[in-house]
């Protein structure tokens, strides 16, 4: 049933929001020439690694230059891009992940595979889940911890030692207990955050 559901959202999505990536897609290679998506490789379930794609937030090869996690007025961010991420509409051409099935609309953040090397053992339970699209560590990130990261510190180590732990036991609680309700109330908060970031009152 849960692949159905992320399925018809897929099929929908895509459908629905096409025009809005060709805008978003052309006004991301304007200003910073390159192409205007990201495919990231990230670590699924069972620990099997994947391209998640984003519309592209930072200046080409970002990620050859710095760190994998921002920190605060991270220099890498175009202008852009700091409105797609707090808007969170970067993350829309994620929908084509959840028709290939690498991701489940509502599940855990699916991270760098730096970033799961460094997982305890205790943390790796989390991959027996699919990643998701939306989830409540991924909100928890957005609107309580994600500008706790201080200038000036290596932001991959200060993500791991401070923020990956309650966030990860905020999605492995949530895994453990879900329903279709508590699915549906997470991308409608979700949806709330994205509005919030369009009327300028993002985190």
């Amino acid at each position: 049933m849960r692949r159905f559901i992320d399925l018809v959202a897929a099929v929908s999505g895509l459908a629905l929001l096409s025009p809005l990536f060709a805008i978003v897609a052309l006004i991301v290679a304007v200003e910073s020439p390159g192409n205007p998506f990201y495919g990231g490789r990230r670590v699924g379930r069972g620990g099997r690694t994947f391209r998640m794609w984003k519309f592209r937030t930072m200046v080409k090869d970002a990620d050859r230059v710095g760190p994998g996690i921002t920190g605060r007025r991270d220099p890498r961010i175009t202008r852009v891009g700091a409105f797609l991420r707090r808007t969170k509409i970067d993350e829309l051409p994620q929908f084509a992940n959840l028709l290939l099935g690498d991701v489940t609309l509502v599940g855990p953040r699916a991270e760098v595979p730096d970033i799961v090397a460094r997982y305890t053992e205790p943390q790796r339970e989390i991959l027996a889940f699919t990643p998701g699209i939306v989830g409540p560590g991924q909100l928890y990130y957005t609107t309580d911890q994600q500008h706790e990261i201080p200038e000036g510190v290596a932001a991959d180590d200060y993500y791991v030692e401070r923020l990956l732990a309650p966030k990860l036991a905020i999605d492995l609680e949530y895994v453990e207990r879900r329903t279709p309700w508590s699915d549906a109330r997470m991308v409608l908060a979700t949806a709330g955050v994205m509005l919030r970031g369009l009327l300028g009152k993002g985190a």
